[in-house]
């Protein structure tokens, strides 16, 4: 097989189709593969999967679900934030195990960014686009490929470590390993491509699960636009074409950035966020002459009918699936390689009707509060220590006199969260309440369509596929979570699965069809 350059391989892809597969006895699923090939399409439903794919035949998504296993009733993380929504998948964990429940949290024990530590604990721990050295940039401020020299350390919330006032980047917040740590424990080579430096994440406690980690701003100024690439269908695909760029680099040998040539990653993988956007952006950017015309979400109840702009954005994501499966078969790799598509998190409203718009005000007037988080949940963390206890009853008794103005349709309390997620009294990351709210609404001031954070279905029931060649086309009708994800690809690459601390702990199964 020829060996193709980062250059090659991306002027190739375009040109090549859909060719027939030769499918075997879904037995052969239980063997071993050398590369998983992980994506997540941020926003999708499990719901626009189907559509989709029923109305486009012909689609790269169509191709790969004639050779693959769809679970309809996937069901993300809860909070349904990207930051769980994606440990679910490379942890097996939820937010009981991991320790994180949103990007913009608190924890009990930590300090404030440039501290020293002194004082009481407590503090809102910020993972965005915010801790980073220039969030303007695409770069970040560092080199891509590099995430730590992206992010300012100055920014970070901090904890005393062996007596040392330290700061806390992402990868050390999460509290479990990642299916990368795993899997470079076995010496095979990891990638991964996401939308913030925040997803040092994914490296793990560790901080070197991921040897190949490219992460360029999604809120960086546009190159066409000049403002942030979320406002506009087509300057978020621009975005999401740099991450695309790394994986086919990868797909050709080479690190993320097309440099080096290092071997193809046995996991890799990327987030796409076109979708995502296209179900939020009211209509488009007026700074760009492509984008006239353009309306996001749904022009129906159901989600049957998206408008222009999100079918622009499910378009772009098929087209570029297309271009990575293709730049494997030229590679040799498409027999070694099992495809997984799903999504973070979901979307609601589905049906614009329900949009409601509400402000959230009056959280901040609960009885010591110290954070609130709101999108369409709000997660409640009162001041720590002694404060905590003290307040609890009025905090609770205030939440709950002000549920019709905050669209609260069940506040979940001390003891409702304990099961779940810890008691918020002897878990230093629980929030004390969480408010679960009536479908449709959004805590916003702004003109965006729909949000993700919440409980809802729209929120979490997302599109999840399983591919390869070798596999015939089959629904599995179970209820099935996205957490499942993880032990199923160490499974398939031939790794035990209790490695990961989360799986130990919650018993996460390998998803339907991969079963020991």
């Amino acid at each position: 097989m020829k060996n193709f350059t980062p250059l090659t391989i991306a002027a190739i892809v375009g040109s090549i189709g859909l060719t027939s597969v030769v499918r075997a006895d879904d037995s052969d699923h239980r063997r071993d593969f050398k590369h998983v090939f992980l994506i997540s399409i941020d926003g999708m439903h499990a719901s626009d999967l189907s559509n989709f794919v029923s109305k486009h035949p012909q689609s790269r998504l169509a191709g790969l679900s004639s050779h693959g296993f769809t679970y309809p009733k996937a069901l993300s993380s809860t909070p349904s934030d990207s930051f769980p929504g994606l440990l679910a998948l490379v942890t097996g964990g939820t937010p009981k195990s991991t320790g994180v429940f949103y990007d913009n949290s608190f924890d009990r024990t930590l300090y404030a960014p440039g501290s020293t530590c002194n004082g009481p604990a407590g503090v809102n721990t910020v993972f965005d686009e915010s801790i980073d050295n220039d969030p303007l940039s695409f770069t970040g401020g560092g080199t891509l490929g590099q995430p730590l020299t992206q992010i300012n350390p100055a920014k970070l919330p901090r904890a005393l470590v062996n007596g040392s006032c330290v700061p806390v980047y992402p990868h050390s917040f999460v509290k479990v390993n990642t299916i990368f740590e795993v899997i470079r424990a076995h010496g095979r080579r990891t990638a991964w491509s996401d939308k913030h430096p925040a997803y040092d994440l994914v490296n793990g406690p560790s901080g070197n699960g991921v040897m190949d980690l490219f992460t360029p701003e999604v809120n960086s100024n546009d190159s066409v636009t000049g403002e942030d690439t979320t406002k506009g269908f087509h300057s978020i695909q621009r975005n999401d074409f740099l991450k695309v760029q790394s994986i086919l680099n990868e797909i050709a040998g080479f690190d993320s950035t097309g440099v080096k040539k290092v071997g193809v990653p046995a996991i890799f993988g990327m987030n796409f966020q076109a979708v995502s956007v296209g179900q939020k952006l009211a209509k488009g950017n007026k700074s760009d002459p492509s984008d006239a015309g353009l309306i996001g979400g749904y022009a129906d109840a159901v989600g049957a009918v998206p408008n222009n702009g999100l079918q622009l954005g499910l378009d772009f994501v098929d087209a570029q699936i297309g271009a990575m499966i293709s730049a494997l078969r030229v590679a040799g790799l498409e027999d070694k390689t099992l495809v997984i598509i799903s999504a973070k998190h979901g979307q609601s409203p589905i049906n614009r009707a329900l949009r409601s718009a509400v402000n959230d005000g009056p959280y901040g007037n609960t009885p010591g509060v110290a954070q609130v988080t709101t999108d369409d949940v709000a997660l409640v963390w009162l001041a720590p220590g002694n404060a905590q206890k003290a307040n609890y009853a009025a905090a609770r008794t205030y939440l709950q006199s002000q549920a019709g103005t905050l669209g609260i349709d069940k506040l979940l309390d001390a003891d409702e969260l304990a099961r779940p997620f810890g008691s918020p009294f002897e878990n230093n990351r629980t929030p004390d309440f969480i408010a679960i709210t009536r479908p449709g609404l959004i805590y916003t001031g702004g003109t965006k369509l729909a949000e993700h954070g919440g409980f809802a279905q729209d929120d979490r029931n997302v599109a999840l596929m399983v591919a390869h060649p070798a596999l015939s086309s089959r629904v599995f009708d179970d209820e099935v979570e996205t957490r499942q994800i993880a032990p199923t690809i160490l499974g398939a690459l031939g790794i035990e699965a209790n490695q990961l601390k989360s799986v130990r702990e919650e018993h996460t199964r390998p998803l339907p069809g991969f079963g020991d």
